[in-house]
């Protein structure tokens, strides 16, 4: 089988659709320009790049001028929160997140707590859910910032937004509230106004859209220290040029993701809750990581399969043309447990056995049969070779 050919490993990258790539086109050929003024090729960019930010801005029910292009999620992270505490260090040194928040946001805060800040590090529940009466408890005269991971990258779970805007709204002085929608964006609705964020991330190639674009939204008015000094071509935070064509098929993919959200994230939920179900029919001694239901993102399904380590499983379902992933998609490479897992009480040994599949919008029934038998024919054969399973 072609390697790949089933690909279930959509919380790392998507593939991008047809109609993204033929909205890319014209930027790569023709219209190659950079945004200007005074002259028509850059005042046909100027209008381009407008009409992408709207198109953005549309889908998370932002203003316009709220929405920054950026080169990633990554990029769009460290903008807002290297921007957020620069710019508001003077009024305090405190910061709050969890142990179980994204790489950027944690890599952020150890950076942070290396030069002097004081950063406090919430614990989830079994489920991963991060609770807002444990914000509420942290926080201190000098908290400045709370930032957290609206879907958890590895086992799913929806954090109880709504509790922590009322928290931070409650609190006795201004505590600015950054998230990261990378796996939320396009799995769910987002309102940023209802969110009551004041920073927000999303990524183009989550949603089928190109690798190496994303947005940041910044509420109207919300100040940030300068992370990158250069050039203003596209946006004065991430200065410098950026891909236009990446924007065109960012926008296009936004287009086809939002014109019928709702009954996408049905179908994500109909397919993730056909593989659980598959696999726990077919396949004794497995546990799900994460809530079950519509607690959990809809494209996320996260199995421990006891007694098997995670890696060989993932290994030999490539053999098989199958791309899944064991553990977060950005710690993977190497062999130390997954810290999601260990945070959430998991042992080393379900840890390493954890496997997580996502789902998109090219996933098929089809394509999850075939996943779930060569699953339990690779299950049986592990099983027999551990010393860890005694059969019945």
């Amino acid at each position: 089988m072609t390697s790949g050919k089933i690909y279930l490993d959509n919380c790392m990258t998507t593939k991008p659709a047809p109609e993204v790539l033929e909205a890319m086109q014209p930027y790569l050929t023709e219209k190659f320009w950079y945004p200007g003024t005074f002259v028509s090729t850059g005042e046909t960019i100027n209008d381009a790049v407008n009409e992408f930010k709207n198109i953005v801005a549309n889908s998370l029910k932002a203003q316009s001028k709220e929405i920054h292009f950026t080169m990633g999620g990554t990029m769009a992270n460290n903008i807002a929160i290297k921007g957020l505490v620069t710019a508001n260090a003077d009024k305090g040194t405190h910061i709050i997140c969890s142990s179980v928040d994204y790489p950027d946001l944690l890599t952020n805060a150890a950076f942070f707590e290396a030069n002097g800040f004081e950063v406090t590090y919430l614990t989830p529940d079994a489920e991963g859910f991060v609770s807002a009466e444990a914000l509420k408890q942290a926080i201190k005269p000098e908290t400045i910032l709370f930032m957290t991971t609206i879907v958890n990258h590895v086992i799913g779970t929806i954090q109880p937004m709504d509790a922590y805007k009322k928290v931070l709204s409650e609190a006795d002085h201004k505590i600015y509230f950054h998230a990261d929608a990378g796996q939320a964006y396009g799995k769910m609705p987002l309102d940023v106004s209802e969110l009551g964020v004041d920073s927000l991330s999303v990524s183009a190639h989550k949603i089928h859209g190109p690798q190496g674009a994303g947005a940041l939204f910044v509420k109207n008015g919300t100040k940030l220290g300068q992370l990158i000094h250069g050039v203003s071509r596209v946006d004065n935070l991430q200065t410098g040029g950026v891909n236009i064509a990446l924007l065109a098929g960012f926008a296009k993919a936004v287009e086809l993701t939002f014109t019928d959200l709702q009954i996408q994230i049905d179908r994500l939920y109909e397919l993730s809750e056909y593989l659980l179900t598959s696999i726990e029919k077919t396949i004794p001694h497995v546990e799900l990581n994460g809530p079950r239901g519509r607690k959990r993102a809809a494209h996320n399904i996260n199995v421990t399969i006891d007694y098997i380590e995670g890696e060989a499983l993932m290994m030999m379902l490539d053999m098989n043309g199958i791309t899944v992933a064991t553990g977060s998609a950005c710690a993977s490479q190497g062999l130390s447990a997954n810290y999601v897992m260990m945070a959430i009480g998991k042992n080393h040994m379900q840890s390493h056995g954890s496997l997580k599949f996502t789902v998109s919008r090219y996933t098929n029934k089809e394509d999850i049969d075939y996943t779930v038998e060569k699953l339990a024919e690779i299950a049986i054969e592990l099983r027999k070779r551990s010393p860890l399973y005694k059969e019945g």
